[in-house]
Formats: structure tokens, sequence, C-alpha cells
């Protein structure tokens, strides 16, 4: 009788799964949410000025038609930047990410943005729902005030429980399109665009991570091309009001606060706090800061409903390719995520053969989070070192140190994504280099030709190439890879890693599931 149950079960299993998925193709995007969202817009620079304006305008008229740009590698100054702004903010603050974490960082961020409000600051809060689960309850709070508006985007319907892994199995090809953007704008007159998202590893407190990230601050016309960018988000038909799909209370926002509170007096948050009272304590844009004018900085973004659209015209992907084909004499890519495809593979190697020297930047196997997109790196790296690239991987803290399980890394060293073409066009934003930001995610980035610009991201590139930070990938006597150290010393397998996960590598590289990385 158990056999016979078990092999109903073996069947009945696979059939509910392909009903479910079946039903979900046919379905389609009926089955997301509907946006019901009232249509909105950035609020102009206009009326009584506000600190930042007061703060912007002699800048900008030493500057007209350029876009300044401020270079925010340090952590704490990336934290800190973003608090310092939100709390001279005196018209709006337009907010979009896709990951905002349930940690004092969050609560941090999220307590600005309420405080903000709290002034009378229009808050519009823009988040993408695949990491939000856990997390509703302290977003709800916050969208309960009469300021806030909270919206997510491609959201689940159902918001916990087994219900939600149905929905997660019947939607599973709508519901793998997500939104990768980043962008923190205060008063239509101040953004902040690059790679980090909201929680501690992204701002360099944690003590066992060594991360390193990048975002630029941005004055002048880029920062009208980011809130066009957002309110195209804002307004779309993938986004849906959090108020619709999960009722809020007072009790709850009442509740945040007090877990703020509380908090803020930790030792783990002292370190925010203390670099947040020290940007206070000068002008957000002082004359001195290292502000980088030019009048050839663009900010952009896939389109808001990029899934469902069949031309690839105003895909950024496009806009980046076109860049990097275009180079003649040098290529630097930075990417924690490397997966060139076979196409762009081929293409780079053909960019060898013409002279142009290639230099690329990625983490470890030891040091990365996702170990499945290590498993697409592996196709490509031996060929393209042996056809001259330069690879250089990042460690991670210290040999073996923290955790390596088997899916990734707990201590990841690399989240930057950007490159630079013959030392002067560059990109700097949220794309990896992988099939699943050209063709499945949204992202964001800036884009520039300036000679100086390119000169700083090139001090970055260097930073993170540097002997003490990454290994150098190249091919020993024998045509096989090796990495080499700092000291010389060289190791002749993936460094920094036990063999069941450099076998859990090689066996993810057998799976077709390179159009998912």
């Amino acid at each position: 009788m158990r056999k016979l149950h078990l092999r109903r079960l073996m069947w009945i299993i696979p059939l509910v799964l392909l009903l479910l998925i079946g039903s979900g193709l046919l379905l389609a995007d009926r089955l997301t949410p509907a946006a019901s969202g009232q249509p909105s817009h950035a609020l102009p620079v206009a009326g009584d000025p506000t600190t930042l304006d007061r703060e912007a305008a002699p800048l900008l008229q030493a500057h007209p038609g350029q876009s300044g740009v401020l270079w925010l590698s340090d952590g704490l100054d990336a934290f800190a930047a973003r608090s310092v702004i939100s709390q001279r903010a005196g018209r709006s603050l337009d907010v979009m990410y896709y990951i905002w974490k349930d940690d004092i960082p969050g609560h941090l961020m999220a307590h600005e943005l309420y405080q903000a409000a709290e002034r009378g600051v229009r808050v519009r809060l823009l988040l993408d729902d695949l990491n939000m689960h856990g997390f509703d309850p302290a977003m709800a709070a916050i969208d309960a005030h009469p300021n806030i508006e909270v919206r997510l985007y491609n959201p689940f319907r159902n918001r916990g429980g087994l219900w939600r892994l149905v929905e997660m199995v019947q939607r599973v090809f709508s519901i793998n399109h997500r939104m990768h953007n980043k962008a923190w704008i205060a008063d239509n007159q101040v953004a902040i665009i690059g790679g980090r998202n909201i929680g501690a590893e992204y701002f360099d407190a944690r003590e066992d991570v060594n991360f390193r990230d990048l975002d630029l601050l941005l004055l002048g016309p880029s920062v009208g091309q980011a809130s066009a960018i957002f309110d195209d988000y804002w307004n779309s038909q993938a986004v849906v009001p959090i108020a619709a799909l999960n009722p809020h209370t007072r009790q709850q926002l009442d509740a945040l606060l007090q877990t703020v509170d509380m908090e803020s007096q930790l030792t783990q948050a002292a370190p925010y706090l203390a670099r947040i009272g020290q940007r206070l304590a000068e002008p957000t844009l002082r004359q001195d800061h290292v502000i980088q004018w030019s009048d050839s900085v663009r900010v952009l973004s896939d389109p808001p409903l990029k899934h469902r659209k069949a031309q690839r015209d105003d895909w950024l992907v496009q806009a980046i390719v076109a860049d990097l084909g275009s180079s003649r004499r040098q290529m630097q890519l930075i990417s924690p995520y490397f997966v060139p495809g076979r196409n762009g593979s081929e293409r780079m190697i053909a960019m060898r053969r013409q002279g142009v020297a290639i230099e690329v930047v990625t983490n470890s196997l030891a040091a990365t989070d996702v170990a499945a997109v290590h498993s697409g790196w592996n196709s490509y790296r031996k060929p393209l070192v042996a056809a001259g690239t330069t690879v250089y991987e990042l460690k991670r803290r210290g040999p073996r140190s923290g955790i390596v399980l088997p899916l990734g890394s707990s201590g990841a060293s690399l989240h930057t994504k950007a490159y630079l073409v013959d030392g002067r066009r560059g990109f700097v934003g949220s794309f990896n280099l992988d099939p699943r930001s050209a063709n499945l995610n949204t992202e964001m980035g800036v884009l520039f030709d300036d000679d100086a610009l390119g000169a700083r991201l090139q001090r970055e590139f260097d930073f993170l190439a540097h002997p003490d930070r990454s290994y150098q990938v190249s091919l020993d006597g024998q045509g096989k890879l090796q990495w080499t150290d700092g000291d010389g010393q060289r190791y002749h397998h993936e460094p920094d890693t036990r063999w069941w996960l450099r076998a859990w590598v090689g066996l993810l590289g057998l799976l077709p599931i390179e159009s998912q990385l």
C-alpha cells in the first residue's frame, strides 16, 4: 500500500507543478497584483529654497550646464551621505532599491525617511519585492505616515506562508524579473546612484566582511535624469502600493520607532551615527569637497517593463555594449559577477587580437556570495586568460576566514559594478556583466566621457587589483590556471577554498543555467 501511495505521489507532484507553471504561463501578468497607485512626479526645484538648494546654487552657477560628481567609495561615508542629504532635504525624497535589509542600518535609514516626512517632506520609497519577505511590517509601518508612500516592484500577491511559495512556483517565469536599480534623490537637487543596497554589509560596518562598493553623488542636469527614471518606475504597471497588499496600523509605526530608539543605543549603531555627526558638522556640498564637474555625464536605466518588450533599443545593455565595443586601446572591467557569455567572450578575444589591452577584476570563488555565478565564469576564464586578458580575483578578508557556504561566501569582497574604456569613457551603477543584468533584471547607472572622471575610476581599479587585495590569474607552463599572491606564492586551484566547494561549482557548471546567472 505504501509503495502504491509513493507511486501516485511520484506522478501527482510533477503534474501539480506542471499545472501551476502552465497556468502561470497562460495567465501571465494577470496573476500579478494590479497597479493601483495614483500617478505622481518629481517636485520641481521651486518655491522657498531648501538647505540643499542653497548649498547647490553657487556650485551650479559656477558650472552652468555641467554635472558634479562626488565619489563615495568608503562605506560609512556612503551611509552618512544618504542620511545627511535626507536631513537637509526640505521638499522631497525619492528612493528606490533592490534590497533593504531588516537590520540596524536599514532601520536607521527608514527612520531618516520618517523624520523627513515629519518635517513635511514628501517621501516616495520604491522597493523590489523579492527580498521583502519578513520586512513588510516595518515598511508598512512607515507607509502609515501621511507624507510617505511605499510601493513594490513586481510584488507577490501572497505576503507569506505556503501560498507565497505556491505563487512563486506558479509565477516562476514572471517573478524572475527584478528591479535591481539603486537611487537616493533629495529635493530633485542631489542624487546618489551606484551599486549599494541598504544593509550592514554595504556600508563597511561588519567586521567579518571585506566589502568594496561604489556610489556617485550627483549634482546638476544628471539629477533631473535620475528623477525622470524614478518617475517612470513609480508610475509603471509593474509597481503596486504596499498598502494595497498589506494593511498597516499606527501601532506598527510606533513599534518601529521604539526599535530604532533602542538600536541607536547599541554599539553596532555607533559607527554609523558617529560618521553622520561628522558630516552634519559641515556643509553637504562643501566647496573644498573633491567634486568633479563634467558636461558629459548621463544617468541611464532599463525601462521598468523591460521583460515585456521585444525591442531592445532602450535597454541599458545596448549602451554598455556599444561603449565597450568602441574601445581602441584599453578596457578595464569591474564586476562581482562576471559571465560574458559566448558572444561576449569571443568579442573580447577578438579585441585582444586587435591589440586592445583588457583587464578584469571580479570575485574569487572564496569571496563570491553566489557560487552558481562563479560556475558560469569558470567556462570563460581560461580562454580569456590564454588570449592575454589580465584577470584579477579579489581575496576574502583573510585566508579561510569566515564561512564558505555551498551557495557562496559569507564574506564577499566585491560589489562594485563599473568599467573604464580608453581611460575616459566609463560607467558606475548596478549593472553586473552577466546575463541576468543584460536580460532579466532592470538596471541603472551613470555613464561618462571625461578624462578626470576616468582618472578617478582608474584609481579605483588599481586599488582593487592591488596584490594585497587580489590574486592575479594566469597560466602555468602546462597551460593550467594558477593564482599568484602579492608575495609571489602560487596556487594551482582556487585559493582559500575546500575541495567540496570546488566540486560543487564544477557540478553547477554542467547545468544549463547560464541564462539565469
